[in-house]
C-alpha cells in the first residue's frame, strides 16, 4: 500500500509535467515536428545524420526535417508513454487492492480509458494537421486526467473536513469554481490553437474598444481547419477578436468566483493553506494573462500561464476533495 501511494504521487506529478510540457510543444509549434505517429519519420527517435534526414525526406517529401522541434515532440511522447504505463499499473494495482483503497474502482479504469483516448487524440493532432477542435480536446483531456489523478491521490493520502462543519453553499461554490475553471481552460485552449492570443494586444480594451467588432459564428465554429472557416474561407480578424474577448470575459468571471470562494473558506481553518494558495494562484494567473498580451506572448510567460491553469486545477480539486465526505 505504501508503494501504491508513492506511485500515485509520482504519477500525479508526472501528469502535471506532461500537461505543461504539452503546452510548450503547442506554443513552440513543435506539434508537427514529426509528421507521423507514434514514431518520428518512421523511427522511434529523430533523424540526425545526413543519411537519416535524406531517407526521412524521401518517405515524407511534404515535410521539412526540423530536428529541434522533432525532439521536443518526441520527448513529450516518451514522457506521455511512461505516464500511460504508470496509470496502467495503478489500474491493475487498484483492482488487487480494491478492498483497501479509499476510492471507487471505476476511477482508475476511467482514467486509463481517458489516457487511451488521449493517445488517439495525439495521433489525430498530427494526422489532422492541428485542427483546433482536436488540439483543444487534447488539452482539456490532459487537464481532466490531472484533476482525476489529483483527486485519486488526495482521497488515498489526504483528509476531509469534519462533516458537521461542511456548508453546502460553500461546497456548491467550490464545485462551480472547478467547473468554470475547466470552461476557462477550454476557452484558453481554443484561443491558443486558433492563434487568437494576439488578436488584441491592449487591455482592458481591444484595439481601443471595450467591445470590438466580433464574429462569433466563425470564431466558434468547431468543425473546421486551422485558420479557416467551416466554408473554407480564411478566418477573419473579427472571428479572432470574438475568441479572445470571450476568453477575457471568462477570466473575469472565474476570478470573481474564486475570490468569492476564498471569502467563504475563511470559516474552515483546516483549509487555510489551500485558501491562501488559491488567492496567490488566481492573482498571478490574471496578471500573467494580461502580461502575455502586452508583451506579445513570450514563450516562457505563455508556458507559465498554462502551468498556472494546471496548478489551479490541482488546488481546486484538493479543496473540493477536502469538502467532500469520504462516503461520497
Amino acid at each position: 500500500m505504501i508503494w501504491f501511494q508513492r506511485i500515485l504521487v509520482i504519477t500525479t506529478i508526472l501528469t502535471l509535467c506532461v500537461v505543461v510540457f504539452g503546452s510548450y510543444v503547442r506554443l513552440t509549434d513543435a506539434g508537427l515536428g514529426c509528421p507521423d505517429w507514434p514514431g518520428c519519420y518512421g523511427t522511434l527517435t529523430v533523424p540526425q545524420s545526413e543519411e537519416a534526414i535524406s531517407q526521412a525526406l524521401q518517405h515524407f517529401p511534404d515535410s521539412m526535417v526540423e530536428t529541434d522541434k522533432a525532439w521536443v515532440e518526441m520527448i513529450h511522447r516518451y514522457i506521455a508513454g511512461i505516464l500511460g504505463l504508470l496509470i496502467l499499473f495503478i489500474a491493475v494495482k487498484s483492482y488487487k487492492l480494491r478492498d483497501e483503497i479509499n476510492i471507487t474502482l471505476k476511477l482508475p479504469f476511467f482514467i486509463l480509458a481517458l489516457v487511451c483516448f488521449q493517445a488517439i487524440l495525439g495521433m489525430w493532432t498530427v494526422t489532422k494537421l492541428l485542427q483546433p477542435a482536436i488540439v483543444t480536446t487534447h488539452l482539456i483531456g490532459g487537464m481532466t486526467i490531472l484533476g482525476l489523478m489529483t483527486f485519486m491521490t488526495h482521497r488515498q493520502l489526504g483528509t476531509q473536513i469534519n462533516n458537521d462543519s461542511i456548508n453546502r453553499h460553500t461546497m456548491t461554490i467550490a464545485r462551480l469554481s472547478l467547473f468554470v475553471l475547466f470552461i476557462q481552460i477550454l476557452l484558453g485552449g481554443w484561443t491558443s490553437t486558433n492563434y487568437a492570443a494576439l488578436a488584441c494586444t491592449d487591455y482592458p480594451t481591444c484595439h481601443g474598444a471595450l467591445i470590438p467588432d466580433m464574429n462569433f459564428k466563425d470564431g466558434f465554429s468547431i468543425f473546421r481547419e486551422l485558420g479557416m472557416t467551416s466554408s473554407g474561407e480564411e478566418l477573419s480578424l473579427q472571428a479572432l477578436h470574438a475568441i479572445q474577448w470571450v476568453h477575457r470575459m471568462g477570466a473575469i468571471v472565474l476570478t470573481a468566483l474564486v475570490l468569492y470562494l476564498f471569502y467563504l473558506l475563511r470559516n474552515f481553518p483546516g483549509l487555510g493553506f489551500y485558501r491562501n494558495l488559491l488567492l496567490i494562484l488566481i492573482s498571478v494567473q490574471f496578471v500573467v494573462g494580461i502580461a502575455n498580451l502586452l508583451l506579445h506572448l513570450p514563450i516562457a510567460l505563455a508556458t507559465i500561464h498554462n502551468l498556472g491553469a494546471a496548478l489551479l486545477v490541482i488546488i481546486l480539486v484538493v479543496i473540493n476533495s477536502r469538502l467532500t465526505p469520504q462516503y461520497d
